[in-house]
């Protein structure tokens, strides 16, 4: 949950940002720390260039989370967690991620350590996670395997 914030915080938005709003505020964002504005001053680029991999990593991050991007990959996410199995699992800093057997991974953002024991010591992981986890937490796609 922190990086959420941290990333509504750095492209300065709330919650309710569209996609359409976003866009547009990381645009002027990026010219506003472009690293081409800095031709003549090397320590002003490296600065622009480290700035600019925040706003990137940030509008990036917040696009995967936005509700029209979670209302537009609903079907494929709720095919996934009902028909397939949970095959792995890792849990690190509050975010909770979950392989599915077809190889699409998600995380879920801000997973409390005392659920992620619980999740860990249920007698079924896919049971807990769909009480429990599954529509609790902000989630995005983080990966889908290279055999799809």
């Amino acid at each position: 949950m922190k990086r959420v914030i941290e990333y509504r915080k750095l492209l300065e938005v709330d919650k309710n940002v569209t996609l359409k709003e976003l866009k547009s505020i990381y645009r002027n964002s990026m010219k506003d720390s472009h690293p081409d504005k800095f031709v003549n001053d090397e320590a002003g680029k490296i600065t622009a260039e480290e700035h600019s991999k925040n706003i990137i990593n940030a509008y990036h991050f917040l696009v995967s989370i936005a509700v029209e991007t979670v209302e537009k990959n609903l079907p494929e996410y709720q095919e996934t967690i009902n028909n397939f199995n949970i095959l792995d699992f890792n849990y690190e800093k509050q975010t909770l991620t979950i392989t599915h057997v077809n190889g699409v991974s998600y995380e879920y953002i801000g997973v409390p350590r005392n659920i992620y024991v619980k999740f860990v010591n249920a007698d079924s992981t896919n049971r807990f996670a769909k009480r429990h986890i599954y529509g609790n937490f902000i989630y995005r796609k983080s990966g889908e395997s290279a055999e799809e």
